[in-house]
């Protein structure tokens, strides 16, 4: 997983106003939604309330904290410091979630001893892998791909990170031609790897890693106000983006 250290200040800085974006409410609020639907879909209530979760690219847990009741244990992992911080102080002031841990970092690997050392401290977490290294079943990520711009990279570390049979569920807006650029202001561009996701490079991708059962569809879109005209500051029309929901089991 890259990130870049101009991309991290940018994120630390948005960190104290990050839950008050509408967008940011409104998106992860429908792909909470659209992760439950795909799951209920495919497997069973008690099978998800087992399930060992790891969020890659967590924010400030908006996410994390809204799948936190439905699984046994998620590991929450993004490389901006300001990120985990305000989710760290949002489970101190929730004490009745004991089911989450916090790793600031960025994976290069599902042996990483920071995201291992989570795993291992978390309630709820079944038995680990291959010579006691500890999987899941679920790796979730949401808004994040297209920051990131090795994504076999990541992708290939989701998927060592993965159980036998575990699943991959991924949300970010389409790319959907030229207007897609309008999803960041000009001002918000530093760190921005794409301008959405391709449905096509996306299937590919995942199925090159190893993915099976692979599949790529809208899930939902929302509405944004972008600028009038590129790097005007202002707020403009609204434009409705898609998001697609890319989807893998490991075989």
């Amino acid at each position: 997983m890259a990130a870049t250290t101009s991309s991290n200040d940018r994120f630390n800085t948005d960190a104290a106003t990050w839950d008050g974006n509408p967008t940011v409410q409104r998106a992860t609020a429908l792909a909470h939604k659209a992760y439950l639907a795909h799951l209920e879909a495919d497997t069973d209530a008690t099978a998800l309330a087992t399930s060992d979760v790891l969020e890659i690219g967590c924010g400030t847990g908006l996410l994390s904290l809204a799948l936190a009741p439905a699984v046994a244990s998620l590991v929450a992992v993004d490389p901006a410091k300001g990120m985990i911080a305000a989710l760290n102080a949002k489970l101190e002031s929730q004490p009745s979630t004991t089911n989450v841990r916090t790793v600031c970092a960025t994976l290069h690997g599902a042996d990483d001893p920071r995201l291992q050392a989570a795993v291992a401290a978390g309630t709820g977490v079944n038995n680990g892998g291959e010579k006691g290294r500890r999987r899941f079943d679920l790796v979730v990520s949401h808004l994040v791909l297209h920051h990131v711009p090795d994504l076999d990279e990541l992708l290939a570390v989701m998927f060592a990170c993965l159980r036998t049979g575990g699943r991959v569920l991924l949300t970010d807006f389409e790319d959907f031609g030229p207007a897609a650029r309008s999803f960041h202001p000009e001002a918000k561009m530093d760190g921005v790897a794409r301008h959405g996701l391709k449905r096509t490079e996306m299937a590919a991708l995942l199925a090159w890693v190893g993915f099976e059962d692979v599949r790529v569809e809208t899930a939902f879109s929302v509405d944004k106000h972008v600028e009038t005209q590129p790097g005007s500051g202002d707020v403009g029309p609204l434009v409705k983006f898609p998001f697609l929901l890319c989807s893998g089991r490991k075989p």
